[in-house]
């Protein structure tokens, strides 16, 4: 991607994130010469992943296959220094954008549905091969439990949600003529390095062609803390 394309994408989160009145921590607000001034008091911010981040899942068309997000709070699994066993994600998805089906081995989430159009998640069952099963699929949406056929797509107007196990392969799209969406996720720690199993071959983050600043650092490019 072009960092241009990825500016634009995260203006155009914000953008949405402040129509629906949510105040984002400071940290989301950092400029990368300011990133450069953060010592060791950050290191959460650099261990666990929080921030600004894209994905095109190394696919490289972004506008397809991707979306924006930010993660606002994680723990760490393998660092006892970070003992938050939980996370927090807010996820911009537009109208043909598409995110790939997947599973996580441990962690278990609630993808939430916080505004904008209508969010379509497909659902399997996972065998013992960790291929799609052919089974019906319990799912649980905002206290209602019921049973759909193998792969259907769960409906997630503004408001509701849906719990993911593990094991559950689930995927993301948006509703045709429903406008983008602005989805939270409330999970158990998330460690995308280790917990993602996907369906097909993908990659996580973009390769990035320089054509003008970065607006925001993505969770990925903290320069090193400096030491005072």
């Amino acid at each position: 991607m072009k960092r241009s394309e990825i500016n634009q994408a995260l203006k155009e989160m914000e953008a949405m994130i402040r129509e629906y009145r949510i105040s984002l921590p400071p940290f989301c607000h950092f400029t990368p010469d300011e990133w450069k001034t953060k010592g060791h008091e950050y290191d959460e911010i650099r261990d666990n992943g929080l921030g600004w981040d894209i994905t095109d899942y190394g696919l490289g068309d972004f506008d397809k296959v991707g979306f924006s997000l930010i993660t606002i709070r994680n723990g760490n699994v393998h660092d006892d220094k970070y003992p938050k066993p939980y996370a927090e994600k807010l996820l911009y998805i537009k109208e043909g954008q598409h995110s790939p089906m997947h599973f996580h081995w441990n962690k278990m989430e609630d993808i939430i549905n916080r505004g904008g159009g209508n969010v379509l998640i497909r659902v399997y069952n996972s065998d013992e091969k960790e291929e799609f099963a052919d089974t019906p699929v319990t799912v649980h949406c905002d206290g209602h439990a019921y049973t759909v056929p193998a792969g259907a797509q769960i409906r997630l107007c503004p408001g509701e949600s849906i719990t993911i196990t593990p094991y559950l392969y689930h995927d993301f799209d948006v509703e045709q003529g429903s406008g983008p969406v602005l989805l939270g996720e409330v999970s158990m720690c998330n460690d995308d390095n280790t917990d993602n199993r996907f369906y097909e071959n993908v990659g996580r983050f973009p390769e990035i062609e320089e054509d003008e600043p970065p607006y925001r650092l993505l969770c990925n490019e903290y320069p090193a803390a400096q030491e005072k």
